[in-house]
């Protein structure tokens, strides 16, 4: 179940299950880690746009989406959740315990990376 931290939302994993489940979901799941980590492993379609990277992408991102950041154990998708929430973002959310409590498949190597130029529908789920 869901719990607000600091005023940021955190999902579980069932949630997050949900979400990728939902074929009408509009919502929009970014990898935040770094591309070693995401090569490691991710949820299968799940993008990556590292944290240090996504603020050069912030004017591209259409704040009537809703967003799901995901990391390692879901400190730094916290801190993404709040800059975006700060950033005018009013639909964000963390994906609490990150990809250390996800139980669900993996991917490795990198899948979908988003980089500048940047298409908006690269991070949409097929």
């Amino acid at each position: 179940m869901s719990e607000v931290i600091q005023g940021v939302s955190h999902i579980d994993t069932e949630e997050l299950v949900e979400i990728l489940q939902d074929s009408g979901s509009r919502t929009i799941i970014i990898d935040v880690r770094e591309p070693e980590e995401y090569i490691g492993a991710h949820i299968p379609g799940v993008p990556l746009i590292p944290m240090g990277e996504i603020v050069s992408f912030m004017d591209e991102f259409d704040k009537d989406r809703e967003y799901v950041f995901v990391c390692r154990s879901g400190q730094r998708s916290f801190n993404v959740a709040k800059y975006f929430q700060q950033s005018g973002f009013n639909a964000v959310h963390n994906y609490a315990g990150g990809m250390l409590d996800w139980d669900g498949d993996v991917a490795s190597g990198l899948e979908k990376v988003i980089v500048h130029p940047f298409d908006p529908t690269k991070l949409e789920r097929s």
